[in-house]
Order: C-alpha cells, then sequence, then structure tokens
C-alpha cells in the first residue's frame, strides 16, 4: 500500500524541499490504506540526508499544510513517533468508494470536506503500533521530531530559534554526521600559509643546495637566478606551507641547466647589457634574470 500513498505524495501533494523528501520517506513505510507510518528523528535524518533542524522544520511545515498528523496517543517500535498522511488517507478512501462499483470511474480531486477515515487501531498491533500507555499525569506529546531519546513531554522548537546542544561547544554541529567546517583556512591555520613571493630560502634548503653540489653547479648567480626563475613561474599558485614551497624550490633547483659558456651570467640584460649592478633591488633582479633567461637561446632557432 507504501506505492499508492506514494503516488499521491508525488502527484499531488504541495510540499517542497525537504518536506517533499520527509513525506516521501515517511509515505515508504505505509503499511495499508490507513496511511499510518512510525518514524524517529535519527532514521529520517539518514534517508533524506537532511541536519535534525531541517527534519524538524519539514515536519512543521506538513503539519501546518494539514498532510502529515502526528498521531500523539500512539506510539511505535522504540517509542518511536506515529505519524499519518491524513490527506493520503481520504484520497485512497474516496478512490475506493467510486471504483467499487466502476473500475475505470473518475475521481474527482480530493476536496477540504472530504472525510478523513477513522483508524482501526487494532490492525496497526501488527505493524509494532500501538496505544501509548501513560499516565494521567503525563504531558501530552507535542513535538514533531521522532527522536527516540527526546522526552515524551518535549515542545517542538519554534523556527528560527538557535538550539544550544546539550554536550560540546556552541559550535559543534547538532548532527554529528555532518562534517565540521573545513579549518585549512581558518585563522589558525592561514598564518602559516604564504605565496611564492613572499617565500624566504630558508637555511636549510641553502644548505642542501650546497651538500648536493648545486651551489657549485650553477653559481651564486645562477642559484639566484634559478631562484628568481622559480618564483616568476609560481607567482600565479595559491599560497602554501613553508614546507611546500622549500619542497618544490628544491626540485626546481635540481633540473636547473648549468650556464651555458655564452651565457655565463644569468643576470646580463638581453642585448649584452652589462651585468645587473649591486644596488639592485630584488624585484629588479628578478626582472633581470627572467628578461635573460627568455633571451637565452633554445637551439630551436
Amino acid at each position: 500500500m507504501s506505492i499508492e500513498t506514494r503516488e499521491w505524495a508525488w502527484e499531488y501533494s504541495t510540499s517542497r524541499g525537504n518536506a517533499r523528501l520527509v513525506l516521501l520517506s515517511i509515505a515508504d513505510r505505509v503499511p495499508d490504506e490507513q496511511c499510518v507510518a512510525w518514524a524517529s528523528l535519527t532514521s529520517l535524518m539518514k534517508r533524506t540526508n537532511a541536519s535534525r533542524n531541517a527534519i524538524r522544520g519539514a515536519l512543521v511545515a506538513l503539519a501546518e499544510s494539514g498532510e502529515l498528523e502526528m498521531l500523539n496517543d500512539l506510539d511505535g517500535p522504540q517509542h518511536s513517533t506515529v505519524y499519518r498522511l491524513s490527506r493520503a488517507a481520504a484520497w485512497l478512501a474516496k478512490v475506493a468508494a467510486a471504483r467499487q462499483e466502476d473500475p475505470d470511474a473518475y475521481v474527482e480531486p480530493l476536496a477540504n470536506d472530504d472525510p478523513v477515515p477513522e483508524l482501526n487501531i487494532e490492525r496497526l498491533r501488527k505493524h509494532g503500533i500501538r496505544p501509548r500507555a501513560r499516565s494521567e499525569s503525563d504531558p501530552r506529546r507535542q513535538n514533531l521530531t521522532g527522536s527516540e531519546s527526546d522526552p515524551a513531554g518535549q515542545n517542538l522548537t519554534p523556527p528560527r530559534v538557535r538550539i544550544r546542544p546539550p554536550t560540546g561547544s556552541e559550535p559543534d554541529p547538532q548532527n554529528r554526521s555532518e562534517p565540521k567546517v573545513n579549518r585549512r583556512y581558518s585563522s589558525s591555520g592561514a598564518a602559516a600559509l604564504a605565496s611564492a613571493a613572499d617565500w624566504e630560502v630558508d637555511e636549510a634548503s641553502h644548505s642542501w643546495a650546497q651538500e648536493q653540489g648545486h651551489l657549485t653547479r650553477l653559481g651564486e648567480q645562477g642559484l639566484q637566478a634559478a631562484d628568481a626563475k622559480w618564483r616568476t613561474h609560481r607567482t600565479a599558485w595559491s599560497p602554501r606551507s613553508a614546507a611546500a614551497w622549500a619542497a618544490d624550490w628544491r626540485t626546481w633547483i635540481a633540473r636547473e641547466h648549468n650556464p651555458t659558456p655564452g651565457h655565463p651570467n644569468l643576470y646580463a640584460l638581453p642585448g649584452g647589457a652589462p651585468a645587473a649592478k649591486a644596488g639592485m633591488t630584488r624585484a629588479e633582479a628578478h626582472t633581470a634574470a627572467l628578461l635573460a633567461a627568455l633571451d637565452e637561446p633554445t637551439g630551436t632557432e
């Protein structure tokens, strides 16, 4: 019978978004034409992949539209909440009555005054639904959350009211299945990131270049020129940690070619201009090195 209930939800329900997903999830559990099913808040969260607050808001919207009713006097397995798709039950009853004599009879759309059939509690027992046992002092259950751990008298939190979790800090997600915010670019980790232009060659990287023979092979000016070209090629890269830049810089230096005899001074400007003066700023030195590298013959001319 869940097939007919789901068809009603697809064809005639006015619900949208999360409310529609919740309605379809409950309709999928309906065992007969009474359109009654039980569901816990946890199960609805898992089936719809929505947060606790989203489920609560969806249940409120469905209750206000009249498409979903919470049966306070009934309990499902493990004291889960019992719901009834009242409009769906009225529609199925109308269809059954109209087609009792003529299976192909046209059924008029459901009207507001079409009655909802009375419940047969005894038929619900075989589905694990039974009258709720409570004392006279037990308050009437009003919440639409269906949480197995919620107390029976807990009221539904009004919309747009922040709910403070019972344990943990304020920013902890209420739904533990929801991942926390990625802290890669949080204030605590942002200080460790830098651009290629801001990264300074550390003592360990410089010692590595000397131990591996790259400093002797390239020379001090050649090493500086290779460093300048590396920074130029890494300008557009996103900020990274110092360790990541150091590893990438070492790989670049290891692949740098030795200065050719025709171009012993990598800081020479194009056109045979004299070498850069010692008083050049770092930016000017980088620019000169880049122009020299671009003017260097590649053998494909």
